[in-house]
């Protein structure tokens, strides 16, 4: 029954402490744009890179 006592308090300070840190993370904007870095993956980029190294024609 003592260990009750202790556990009760120690689980309300935890509790209160990761919903300071989950405020504290959505006003940083950590969990702003879930879905960008994973659409960004499907991108190509070696169009880019094709079209940049290719000599320019002189017109």
């Amino acid at each position: 029954m003592d260990v009750i006592y202790s556990l009760i308090p120690g689980m309300t300070v935890l509790g209160l402490l990761m919903v300071g840190v989950l405020i504290w993370v959505v006003r940083k904007g950590q969990y702003e744009d879930m879905e960008g870095n994973a659409s960004r993956i499907l991108h190509d980029d070696d169009e880019d890179a094709m079209l940049a190294s290719q000599p320019k024609k002189k017109v």
